[in-house]
């Protein structure tokens, strides 16, 4: 019988997988499109930094070198980790670059009908030992050449955050079409070297669009090119909660959200009676904690005085992993007037620039820089060559989340497993133990369940992420029942899930990655 494994993309997350099917006796083969590692850390801008320091960014069994002495590496010293891992592990070898996946294929195997008809996942809830391969076409960049390989087993680390922007849909006669300047993307304006971005923007008067992350280091890019004379304006439906920094405050954020005892006032997916009643009674100090820190940030820093006090709560932010950080000298931009910000539910273009709801102006600007996220619902479904499988990665009106047992396997698409989707406030973290994960499966150490069983456990899941996550569930994010998740992976793996030292220690201390070392032994 045999066991090829492909994986695709070679940023963390298949970097990860790459390693520990190695260490579990595999061959993997790993295509990525760019000629080298990195996946989206190779396409940011020229201000991209750790938000959250690097001692939360890190695989499990590889720190950093003693040479970086920053808290928040910038995106260049990520790169260089990453690269350094790869090296390590001997992972270069084994990697394709230049090589872009077009879609894969199930073929060979059951009918449409009998898939359907699937009681076990795959047919005999195993990664092996099927009749169907998956056919992978793979496009080499150079040359644009085609050719198609084969694989008993892949793992989708395509990341959701890159490729496939997400841009609004306006009515005819509305949109960029009317409009006299230029439009993009903040994935275009990353991908642009250092140089070519300064210079697109120098002079320029700059609208961008949205209120996450990538809005606010735009804002922070073009204000420090231009400075007053070219003001940068952040166009936002709402705000979101932000850190003045992660040094300080993600410790704080450690011992309130991140340990055990503050994972007892949060519902989780599947918890006994006992556990569902002890959430219900603690669920009010959770939320006097969460409006200590409100409090706390809003006499910190002036949110009210620029419109950025959000209208819902702190642990709504954190159960979607949108907290984030402000750039450096954030309030003194905004202070000196080289960004404003303006809040509106919904606006449209004209010639002269953007017409916002409640001005009575249009925003005369140059450029427009939508910063409005990504597809990645869509970009998992378009992987696909048979309509079969694509129709099973959920898309909105009926879902907004792929559905994922454990977040890695879907319960009617055999032989793959989707590792990078589901969110946390680690990623390299979470990619790392479900890669371990799916290494475990592929050498035969976990049982799945029944596709039913499969199915109700996801549903749970997202169930739970609609209940904290509100509009923005359909981000998958673990965040405030990570330890919850990770307990379930270590009992798959059978691990002890408990890894702290002492009972005080086990229920108060945060939980991270340093934790976990252990497992990644076989």
């Amino acid at each position: 019988m045999e066991r090829r494994v492909i994986v695709i993309g070679a940023g963390t997350s298949g970097l990860a997988a790459c390693k520990y099917l190695l260490e579990f006796g595999f061959h993997p083969t790993v295509f990525e499109a760019d000629d080298g590692v990195g996946g989206v850390w190779r396409h940011t801008m020229n201000s991209t930094k750790l938000q959250n320091n690097k001692q939360m960014y890190q695989f499990m069994d590889f720190p950093w070198p003693s040479s970086v002495k920053e808290d928040n590496p910038n995106h260049n010293q990520v790169l260089d980790y990453l690269n350094s891992y790869a090296q390590h592990f001997s992972l270069i070898p084994h990697i394709r670059f230049n090589s872009k996946v077009i879609h894969v294929d199930y073929v060979g195997g059951e009918s449409s009908e009998e898939i359907k008809s699937w009681e076990q996942w795959g047919g005999n809830g195993t990664p092996f030992g099927h009749k169907g391969t998956w056919h992978v076409t793979v496009q080499n960049t150079k040359t644009l050449s085609a050719e198609v390989h084969e694989a008993e087993f892949v793992v989708l680390c395509i990341g959701k955050y890159s490729g496939l922007p997400n841009i609004p849909e306006f009515p005819p006669g509305q949109g960029p079409e009317v409009f006299n300047g230029k439009v993009l993307h903040s994935m275009d304006y990353s991908d642009m070297d250092n140089d070519t971005a300064a210079e697109l923007i120098k002079g320029k008067r700059v609208a961008i669009i949205g209120s996450q992350k990538s809005a606010m280091d735009l804002a922070a890019e073009c204000a420090k090119v231009n400075g007053v004379k070219y003001p940068c304006t952040i166009i936002q439906r709402n705000a979101h909660w932000f850190l003045p920094d992660f040094n300080i405050w993600g410790v704080i954020a450690g011992f309130l959200f991140l340990n055990r005892f503050a994972e007892l006032s949060v519902h989780k997916p599947g918890e006994p009676f006992f556990l569902g009643l002890l959430a219900t009674l603690l669920s009010p100090l959770r939320w006097g904690i969460c409006k200590v820190v409100e409090t706390t940030l809003k006499w910190k820093l002036p949110l009210k005085k620029y419109g950025l006090i959000p209208n819902h709560s702190f642990f709504q932010d954190l159960s979607t992993c949108l907290i984030a950080v402000f750039p450096d000298n954030f309030f003194d931009r905004l202070k000196e007037g080289s960004i404003t910000i303006k809040k509106s539910q919904s606006f449209s273009f004209c010639s002269e620039g953007v017409i916002i709801e409640g001005e009575a102006k249009p925003l005369e600007t140059d450029i427009v820089i939508f910063a409005t996220g990504y597809k990645g619902d869509q970009k998992i479904r378009n992987m696909f060559k048979s309509t079969l499988f694509q129709n099973q990665i959920a898309l909105p009106p009926t879902s907004s989340t792929v559905p994922l047992y454990r977040q890695i396997i879907h319960p009617r698409i055999p032989q793959l497993a989707i590792i990078g989707y589901a969110e946390s406030l680690s990623n390299i973290f979470s990619s790392e133990i479900k890669s371990l994960w799916v290494a475990h499966f592929l050498d035969g150490n976990i049982e799945l369940p029944n596709i039913r069983e499969m199915e109700k456990d996801v549903k749970l899941w997202e169930e739970n992420m609609k209940q904290y996550g509100g509009t923005y569930f359909w981000k998958s994010c673990i965040a405030t029942c990570g330890i919850w998740y990770h307990d379930q992976l270590c009992k798959d793996m059978k691990q002890n899930p408990r890894r702290k030292n002492g009972f005080f220690a086990e229920l108060f201390e945060p939980y991270g990655h340093a934790d976990y070392v252990g497992l990644t032994h076989k």
